[in-house]
């Protein structure tokens, strides 16, 4: 187990603080509200680290650079916004009808479900991260680099 450090204690701070899946980007970003100097390096570390340990776990989304939130969150979903690029948590089980539907002889090992559209926060119009933001007003999204997450 590695000690427990200043730049570690952030890191995960910033995991549990905003209770969704976080880029290795939004968590240095978060991070450095604890402790301004700390690298993306020491990001890439602490996270291995806490994986390793179970501590966190990663969230694949399809298209998208790994993210991470807590280990033993209850069942749950995501939903991948289209404009800011954030990720959140949908609580709850997958839709029975998915299962209902399998062919006969199937079995379901696991399943991950992820969401896509626009987040509440994000306004209408034309756009989206890949684009340089959601459109005209648009001041949080990943290509803008202010306010994700918060």
């Amino acid at each position: 187990m590695e000690r427990s450090t200043r730049q570690r204690a952030a890191i995960q701070g910033a995991i549990q603080r905003l209770e969704r899946p976080l880029s290795p980007g939004e968590i240095l970003e978060h991070a450095r509200e604890d402790v301004p100097t700390i690298s993306l390096q020491t990001v890439y570390r602490a996270l291995k680290s806490l994986t390793d340990e179970g501590v966190i776990r990663v969230v694949e989304i399809p298209g998208q650079s790994p993210r991470y939130e807590i280990s033993g969150l209850a069942h749950h979903h995501h939903f991948r916004c289209d404009c800011c690029g954030r990720v959140f948590d949908i609580p709850g089980p997958c839709p029975k009808e998915i299962v209902l539907g399998l062919p006969k002889g199937f079995r379901v090992r696991e399943h991950e479900v992820t969401l896509f559209g626009r987040c509440a926060d994000c306004p209408e119009g034309e756009g989206g991260a890949a684009r340089g933001g959601c459109g005209p007003g648009c001041s949080h999204g990943e290509a803008s680099g202010r306010g994700r997450g918060r």
